[in-house]
């Protein structure tokens, strides 16, 4: 029966000696325990961004930095994909997916802000200049891994040919 398989595959033009190669490449730097973003062939995976404060800490006054709700820390968070991206020769009419995980905002009664998540995306995805949208996926969590975040976004966009 193997033999039957076999030579309905070699008919077929199956190639039955190996599974095609992807290249993997790894974006990652020594300081962080994570890699920032994986190639696998053309597409590009970004990990879990997170905002960078409006306001930094200052140590000499004792106040700690200030990430903003979350229509400022979703901001902070596309500009810097759209950075990350442009290293890789990409931009952000190369996302094919997004998944975006937001907590609730204490600020806020600790009530989930959608509108401002939605306020900062629509100034990257499905402008006259960028009319790609990307296939994405919106999820309340408990927390995050930082106690001031309440938006964490991860992307994969493809190089087109």
């Amino acid at each position: 029966m193997k033999k039957i398989i076999f030579a309905m595959a070699i008919l077929a033009g199956i190639d039955t000696t190996a599974q095609s190669q992807v290249a993997v490449k790894h974006i990652q730097s020594e300081k962080s325990p994570i890699a920032t973003g994986v190639w696998a062939g053309d597409t590009l995976y970004l990990s879990g961004q997170l905002a960078n404060p409006v306001t930094p800490a200052d140590a000499a006054k004792g106040t700690p930095a200030v990430y903003g709700d979350t229509k400022a820390q979703a901001f902070s968070i596309f500009t810097k994909i759209q950075a990350l991206l442009k290293e890789q020769g990409l931009d952000m009419k190369d996302v094919v997916k997004m998944t975006v995980f937001l907590t609730g905002d204490p600020a806020n009664g600790g009530k989930l802000d959608f509108a401002g998540l939605q306020a900062s995306y629509i100034q990257f995805f499905g402008t006259k200049d960028q009319p790609n949208k990307p296939a994405r996926s919106a999820m309340q969590v408990a927390a995050l891994v930082a106690p001031t975040a309440l938006v964490e976004i991860e992307v994969i966009a493809v190089k087109g040919k």
